[in-house]
């Protein structure tokens, strides 16, 4: 039986990349259905007192997250495209980390190009047109699992959590394997973490 698992992504988060690409490698030997959904860091962190850094970051990470948000409307069938194009641009090529508003608006622009999506998508990045779409997408994640998360949101089944947080990006049988210990985790009501100090930042392939 098809396995559905839905899964919220900011793209700009290392964390939330390299759990997509286990969950794309698990595709490969497991029967699943991944539905990808746009959540945005910088939604969460709205109205915080943060580090004035980290605020710039956040700051970034609207543009890409408002597009996600409109294709996510208007042609869901291709987020999951649309993430591997701009995540690999955003954390293989060397365009992460960018500060302040419309630092990711090149990067919009071939990402989209990239996946065949129109070019007029890249409009709403630096607007306030999609933010309506954009939190009812994130307030969907958050409603699934709870308010201390972050990214990445991955509902198996009925049951959702913040992670698997993971640093590699297990291949072939062993990311097949990884899988079936999240289903199982999963199938227990009572079962809520599982957390321990990382000592490596993510891996970006």
């Amino acid at each position: 039986m098809t396995q559905q698992v839905k899964f919220w992504f900011d793209v700009s988060c290392p964390f939330a990349w390299a759990t997509s690409r286990w969950i794309k490698e698990a595709e490969k030997v497991r029967d699943i259905e991944v539905t990808f959904v746009p959540m945005s860091l910088s939604v969460l962190n709205e109205g915080r007192d943060l580090d004035p850094a980290y605020l710039e970051a956040m700051e970034a990470n609207w543009g890409p997250a408002r597009v996600f948000a409109r294709v996510a409307t208007q042609e869901p069938a291709k987020v999951d495209e649309l993430y591997t194009a701009m995540g690999t641009l955003v954390h293989v090529d060397g365009n992460a980390g960018k500060k302040g508003y419309g630092a990711y608006d090149e990067v919009i622009t071939q990402a989209l190009d990239q996946a065949g999506l129109d070019a007029a998508y890249a409009e709403v990045a630096n607007t306030t047109d999609a933010d309506e779409e954009l939190k009812r997408f994130h307030q969907e994640g958050i409603d699934s699992v709870g308010e201390d998360v972050g990214t990445p949101v991955v509902k198996l089944g009925e049951t959702a959590f913040f992670g698997p947080v993971i640093t590699r990006i297990p291949r072939g049988e062993e990311a097949g394997e990884l899988f079936d210990a999240a289903i199982k985790l999963a199938e227990f009501p009572y079962f809520f973490e599982l957390k321990r100090t990382r000592t490596e930042m993510p891996a970006a392939e």
